[in-house]
């Protein structure tokens, strides 16, 4: 049952309320004890236009559960744009106060309401009794995205174009669950996995996955923009789950993905890959610099690739280490810029706890994966994401 107000003056509140918690529902109770309260929400579109993100809760959902509040009388979605999108609410609901929080408030708002002659108050944020203080911005920086990250495990580079008009081959990818906070910088894709958090702030959808990896590729690498193209083994190790594999032959976008979901392979895989971190790629590092690209390195990095394919496939782990190893060693051949000072000493670390290993990304720092007997100490195990 909705609080009963007698003092019959109408109070009008607006905001997101997009993750709406016990800081909202505070400040509705506070705000209710002016009046009868009244709720102007931000629509979808004009909360993307001011945070450039999309919503967590869509625009009906926050209606339904704003107006389920006991402390609200009613609630509308504001038709508005922009930090004054809830004029139209105002005139609906012909409030006599409006209320706003300390950091929510503004000379705007306030002139605003002069010139309606509606009492214009501001209330400092003060938590319920017993609960914690709460707000939107800092649940946000608690909440960790469930986006997966990207491991490249062989072929990399071949996603260029500049690489593949010498020789067509595969690149072979894993997408992993985000069961560690891994550095910015260091070759997991986190540059395309910040893009794709502008999209899906939190988790990928339920969508077909190559689309997905497709909508994420062309989101990132604006065309209107000139420079690097961002590889597709990003969008897609990021996007497709399983184990991936795909083929380039002179363009951007592989001309078929195929990828394997084998409960047994993907385990045997997750036994033996780990991640072993090093220091993150320097600003101003330049991988590309001095890179000589041949079609005969390019055919030791495909043939690489698919020698490390069958491997995985048998489940035959010595094989699968020489490839491996090869693969990196035909990437270095053509970027040697990617073996930065103080890459090899820290491949030195590991050298004796691994069978093989190589820099994840595109080199110069950040991780490295190793292929291992099994997992050392100081190394993190990696979880292949499934199928839904």
């Amino acid at each position: 049952m909705k609080q009963e107000n007698h003092n019959n003056k109408r109070v009008f509140v607006s905001g997101c309320y997009d993750m709406l918690h016990s800081g909202h529902v505070a400040f509705f109770k506070e705000a209710s004890k002016y009046g009868d309260l009244y709720v102007g929400i931000g629509s979808d579109k004009t909360i993307e236009e001011l945070k450039n993100r999309k919503t967590v809760c869509s625009e009906k959902e926050r209606l339904y559960m704003v107006k389920s509040i006991r402390y609200v009388t009613d609630a509308c979605i504001n038709n508005g744009s922009g930090m004054m999108d809830f004029i139209e609410s105002v005139d609906r609901f012909k409030p006599d106060v409006f209320v706003v929080n300390s950091d929510g408030g503004s000379d705007t708002k306030r002139k605003f309401c002069e010139e309606r002659g509606i009492e214009y108050v501001v209330l400092e944020r003060e938590p319920e009794a017993g609960l914690q203080a709460r707000s939107t911005t800092s649940l946000r920086k608690e909440v960790k995205s469930h986006l997966p990250y990207r491991v490249d495990i062989a072929g990399t580079w071949i996603d260029q174009p500049y690489v593949s008009e010498h020789g067509s081959g595969w690149a072979i990818t894993a997408s992993i669950e985000p069961t560690y906070d891994f550095m910015e910088r260091g070759g997991m894709s986190t540059s395309t996995r910040n893009a794709a958090k502008k999209i899906w702030p939190y988790e990928l959808p339920a969508y077909n996955e190559e689309m997905l990896a497709r909508l994420l590729f062309c989101f990132e690498n604006d065309p209107e923009n000139e420079g690097h193209v961002s590889g597709a083994q990003d969008a897609i190790g990021i996007c497709v789950s399983g184990l991936s594999r795909h083929f380039y032959d002179g363009h951007y976008w592989p001309n078929r993905i195929e990828s394997v979901h084998d409960e047994e392979i993907l385990k045997w895989l997750e036994s033996h890959l780990c991640v072993a971190p090093m220091f993150p790629r320097r600003k101003g590092c330049s991988v590309v610099e001095g890179k000589d690209i041949s079609p005969e390195k390019v055919k030791d990095l495909t043939d690489a690739a698919d020698r490390c394919w069958d491997a995985i496939m048998k489940r035959d782990l010595e094989g699968f280490a020489k490839a491996f190893l090869d693969s990196f060693h035909a990437q270095v051949a053509m970027f040697p810029a990617m073996m930065q000072p103080g890459v090899a000493e820290e491949i030195e670390k590991w050298r004796p706890k691994a069978l093989a290993w190589k820099m994840l990304g595109a080199g110069g720092g950040g991780n490295l994966l190793l292929v291992v007997d099994e997992v050392p100490e100081g190394a993190i195990p990696i979880k292949i994401r499934r199928r839904e």
